[in-house]
């Protein structure tokens, strides 16, 4: 730039100089005496090679600004050609550097009293959870669980295999394959482990229907991403296992009979605020009568977070019901059913407060009728840290009303991935 501003500069003064000879006045320089003409001709002799001396070096100043200038917006187009190109996407590989898993440790601390009983108050390390994750090449990945709790029999500590499976990762069509022993995909939150959820105890009917541990069983589980034209997402997968062990409305089979289970998944972005997801169960499979046992399940969770000031403030709505029929005979069925509904509220930063509503029936019992209330305070100090007070009171027809407090403190080591949205 600099180099083209001199140019034009003394351009301008070639044309002046140019003007300047065109109105040189010849007659008086004629009238000059002959000594005089003499000593001006020999003055511009010596200036006129001068100034095409001047000339010359200016032009090739000017060239050489261009030729930099030039040079220098070229490799500012190079440059801006090479960031503009995509690079190519990596496949998940594990370098030399990354041949670990993922590893993590979950401490789980309570302490609660609770009335009626002989012993009220009780204070114990609840559990240990290991966790190591890692992707095994570009097409798979695997997670392992290990919990180190407490044997409510012999009050010894003791290890569980809690969950151990392969996920493929290239599968076309949107499919995705899952074997090995897991949790099942059925409810909302029967995937989900006991320290990921904002109360202390699974509510009654999980309780009452799937056990404390949900459904947890060693199978194959194939998913599918569902394309549909209304451009929301929405995902079926559908689960074979060889029966849980421990189950309320299921059993392990001696015979080829397994459990089947599925789930559609519907979720929508209903504003940038706020979503909305409709979750149907269901699941079948053999019980203790020797007979079939179904379930089925409907489960709707609405969440709010604000775009502006996300980290204060939150609101969870959340409802599933579940609807069991079990044939224990060639003619009798008996049918039962069970809910929970909770809502979550974020007062601040850390402190979020939960209301949970209990209604359940037992798969063998129409009769019998539990309800209860549960209050919860939570403080999450980080991600890796949480403490949650519990207060919750359960009503029956078949025992008195019982009163529990509850204290649990959750406490994370390692790198622990996040858990299902």
């Amino acid at each position: 730039m600099r180099g083209r501003y001199e140019g034009r500069r003394h351009e301008r003064l070639e044309s002046t100089f140019a003007k300047d000879v065109m109105r040189f006045d010849w007659q008086g320089f004629l009238r000059l005496s002959s000594k005089n003409r003499s000593c001006l001709i020999a003055t511009c002799m010596l200036v006129f090679p001068l100034f095409c001396l001047i000339r010359q070096a200016t032009a090739q100043q000017d060239s050489t600004h261009t030729a930099a200038d030039s040079l220098l917006i070229k490799q500012l187009e190079q440059q801006l050609a090479a960031t503009s190109q995509p690079s190519a996407p990596q496949a998940a590989t594990r370098a030399a550097q990354s041949t670990n898993p993922n590893i993590s440790v979950i401490g789980d601390f309570r302490a609660s009293y609770l009335t009626p009983a002989r012993r009220h108050l009780e204070a114990e390390f609840h559990e240990a959870e290991i966790s190591l994750q890692s992707v095994v090449d570009p097409y798979a990945r695997a997670d392992f669980f290990v919990a180190l709790a407490r044997d409510e029999a012999s009050g010894e500590f003791g290890v569980e295999l809690e969950e151990a499976f392969l996920t493929t990762q290239t599968l076309p069509a949107g499919l995705q394959l899952k074997l090995g022993k897991f949790r099942s995909t059925f409810g909302k939150i029967n995937m989900l482990h006991p320290h990921a959820l904002p109360f202390l105890d699974v509510p009654n009917v999980y309780a009452n229907y799937l056990g404390d541990e949900g459904l947890n069983d060693e199978g194959a589980s194939l998913s599918w991403l569902v394309p549909n034209p209304l451009n929301f997402y929405q995902e079926l997968a559908f689960e074979v296992t060889r029966g849980p062990s421990e189950s309320p409305s299921f059993v392990m089979s001696e015979a080829d009979r397994f459990l089947y289970s599925s789930h559609l998944k519907n979720f929508w972005d209903l504003t940038p605020n706020a979503t909305l997801e409709i979750g149907l169960s269901g699941a079948i499979g053999p019980n203790e009568a020797a007979r079939n046992s179904v379930l089925g399940g409907i489960d709707l969770t609405y969440k709010w977070k604000p775009l502006r000031f996300n980290a204060y403030k939150s609101f969870v709505l959340q409802l599933e019901a579940l609807l069991s029929e079990k044939k224990i005979s060639a003619n009798e069925k008996l049918q039962t059913w069970g809910m929970y509904a909770l809502s979550t509220y974020q007062l601040g930063r850390r402190w979020f407060l939960t209301g949970r509503f209990d209604y359940a029936n037992q798969p063998g019992e129409a009769n019998y009728v539990e309800r209860a209330y549960s209050g919860i305070l939570g403080w999450y100090a980080t991600e890796f840290q949480k403490i949650e007070l519990q207060y919750k009171t359960t009503d029956a027809n078949a025992f008195a009303r019982v009163h529990q407090v509850g204290v649990r403190a959750i406490f994370i080591i390692g790198a622990h991935g996040a858990h299902v949205y």
